[in-house]
């Protein structure tokens, strides 16, 4: 049966293991992570900000020096390989042996400095660690330890005059050097005052410091370098939005370094407001959500592309859609399901503009034109935070709309195992949506009080389980019209039935049934638990309760009406439902993958379907189409197959 057209799906322990990847990671790794990542980037990152002592012109200016960020960059690459493997592993490896290769020819500080510092942030993203504090830093706090521990090396004011740093070979650093100071982020400082640094009489602090402390003292550290500009940085910040979209966070503002903002704000002002926000993070409280910080973030994305940053402005793109308008989407699509695709449709192909090197005046154009929805989106989502009614519709049809896809593949396959007369193996495809609904308020716990689950991560694990599951759909569907004519569902039922739905068989109903009804559940929590922050607890309640009746009633009915088709009829109806479903999952997942910016959008002149799974989008559309094709060669192949009669036809070898 199924486990004879995908062997490699059916195996329990493959199964269980999908189960644990969607739970929780190998806790075996956690250790490694959490020493070797913090420890290597604070290694690339010294790297960034040292090479320019050590070389420069490509000539050699210090031996000792130089000798180190060799010794760094190899040592990089070590500690990256001994990591666990994860899906960007091959990339930060090629990454690091380009790091080993500029720094062995010698290459200019700034293009070193690049490389160790995108290595560096992919490492951060790859294996995510913690990289800020909890709450606004104390900065008198910061500047008391300062003068305590500090200054007798570092000098009062940070000039690296300090008595004890006089008698030092080579001298204690000058954090008041901005051309150095531009390339920290309090997070290196953080990370320095952890883990010290290695050949230097600079010890580390984390015995001696709590972690409030370490962080207190990093911003302080930060802020010596831009004591002048502080003023000039709340001007910007309080008066300019496309400033405050730079930064959205404290995690953010922990990883910013001027170099990063220079390309939107220019050096002078970059400066301003990274001196300000570390002087008082307290101001992030003031920091864009939702729409506006899309529009802020889109803005600052045109003018890093004016600037010739196109990677920067790809990213900030990507925020404005991941960061400003996802949060949003319940209340939009509640209120203007339509804006809402437009919006995303427009967003997508602004990003594709971006990577495709278009000309400025275009990607202008392009900004314009989202921006222009972006307004109109504010409009409707303004009033649309507490409003019962706007809560009730979006709970009712967030949870129609995604649950009715897996709900048909539950009642497909239940009513599979009803008609072959096989009701033991029921339990499985019961225990496989259960699952899945246990999985889901995990993930809610997760993203409610654990950690913050990203657009990105959330488009991406919704496309590859739709487009996984619409593959299974695929050959699911075909499987079952081959079934369906020339008599051939009788010899089935009479000889493959009992060495079908086997064990294994039986444990790739359970994992069907669990990924079909996972994908649709992990959008679905992700978005109550949006709206159950805005204190409509019980009309939230009320539209979830609705929408599950609905539900229920659908799948009853749809049960009832399968148990009095004709079995031949029933595998046609079927295969040709699981098809549909196949085209629709297909258009979906690359639809999410594109919102991640996995895939570019180019706009197609079609209408958007949102039931049948129908983007304006090439992308989708061409991926539906070869899913289509590949159904249409299928099921002509089996109808002439099923011409020639059963008894003569080649007998299928059972690999179960």
């Amino acid at each position: 049966m199924i486990t004879s057209l995908i062997p490699a799906f059916s195996r329990p322990g493959l199964l269980i293991a999908l189960v644990a990847w969607v739970l929780a990671s190998p806790p075996a790794y956690a250790d490694n992570i959490s020493t070797t990542v913090p420890q290597t980037w604070q290694m690339l990152d010294y790297l960034a900000s040292d090479y320019a002592g050590a070389v420069k012109d490509g000539a050699v200016q210090s031996a000792s020096e130089y000798a180190e960020m060799r010794e760094f960059a190899a040592t990089a690459r070590t500690r990256i390989r001994s990591l666990p493997p994860v899906p960007a592993s091959a990339k930060l490896l090629s990454q690091a042996d380009e790091l080993i290769k500029s720094v062995d020819a010698k290459s200019s500080p700034v293009q070193v400095a690049q490389e160790a510092h995108g290595l560096a942030d992919g490492l951060l993203k790859a294996y995510p660690v913690p990289t800020a504090p909890d709450h606004a830093p104390d900065l008198a706090r910061g500047a008391t330890l300062y003068q305590s521990q500090c200054a007798m090396c570092h000098g009062p004011t940070g000039h690296g005059d300090g008595p004890a740093g006089l008698q030092l070979n080579p001298r204690p650093v000058n954090f008041t050097d901005q051309t150095r100071a531009d390339q920290r982020s309090p997070l290196s400082l953080y990370e320095v005052i952890s883990q010290g640094v290695q050949g230097t009489p600079m010890v580390s602090y984390s015995s001696q410091l709590t972690a409030d402390d370490r962080w207190a003292l990093a911003y302080f550290v930060g802020t010596l370098a831009y004591t002048q500009e502080v003023t000039a940085g709340a001007e910007a910040w309080q008066h300019d939005q496309a400033v405050r979209a730079q930064i959205a966070g404290l995690k953010e503002l922990s990883q910013t370094r001027v170099g990063q903002l220079s390309a939107a704000l220019g050096d002078d002002r970059a400066r301003a407001v990274v001196g300000y926000l570390r002087s008082h993070p307290e101001a992030l409280q003031q920091a864009l959500t939702g729409i506006p910080l899309a529009r802020g973030r889109l803005a600052a994305s045109l003018a890093a592309y004016r600037a010739g940053d196109s990677v920067e402005a790809t990213q900030l793109a990507l925020s404005a859609y991941l960061d400003g308008v996802e949060p949003v989407e319940p209340q939009l699509n509640a209120r203007d399901g339509a804006l809402r695709v437009k919006l995303e449709t427009a967003m997508g192909a602004y990003r594709t503009a971006l990577a495709s090197k278009a000309s400025p005046h275009v990607v202008a154009q392009q900004a314009g034109e989202v921006d222009a929805l972006l307004v109109k989106a504010q409009d409707v989502t303004a009033n649309a935070a507490g409003d019962p009614t706007s809560t009730f519709l979006g709970a009712f049809t967030i949870l129609v709309r995604e649950g009715l896809e897996a709900l048909l593949v539950v009642v497909a396959l239940l009513a599979f195992l009803r008609k072959a007369d096989r009701p033991e193996a029921v339990r499985y495809v019961h225990a496989g949506w259960t699952l899945a609904l246990v999985a889901g308020g995990i993930t809610w716990a997760i993203a409610s009080y654990a950690i913050s689950i990203s657009g990105a991560g959330r488009e991406v694990t919704e496309g590859l389980s739709s487009l996984f599951a619409a593959a299974v759909l695929l050959s699911v569907g075909l499987w079952m019209h081959q079934k369906s004519i020339g008599g051939r569902w009788q010899t089935y039922l009479k000889e493959k039935m009992a060495a079908a739905l086997n064990q294994r068989s039986a444990w790739f109903l359970f994992g069907l049934a669990f990924i079909s009804v996972y994908r649709e559940v992990f959008e679905t929590i992700l978005f109550y638990a949006a709206l159950w922050n805005e204190g409509q607890e019980a009309w939230l309640l009320g539209g979830i309760a609705a929408g599950a009746l609905v539900l229920g009633l659908i799948a009853w009915i749809l049960l009832r009406t399968s148990r009095r088709l004709p079995i031949g009829t029933f595998f046609s109806a079927s295969s040709a439902l699981i098809a549909v479903l196949a085209v629709v999952l297909t258009g979906k997942g690359v639809a999410a993958l594109q919102e991640a910016g996995w895939i570019p959008v180019t706009v197609a002149p079609v209408p958007h379907i949102e039931l049948l799974g129908i983007y304006p989008t090439w992308q989708t559309l061409l991926a539906q189409l070869v899913v289509v094709l590949a159904l249409t060669a299928g099921f002509t192949f089996n109808t002439l197959r099923g011409r020639i009669p059963p008894a003569q036809s080649t007998p299928v070898p059972d690999t179960d």
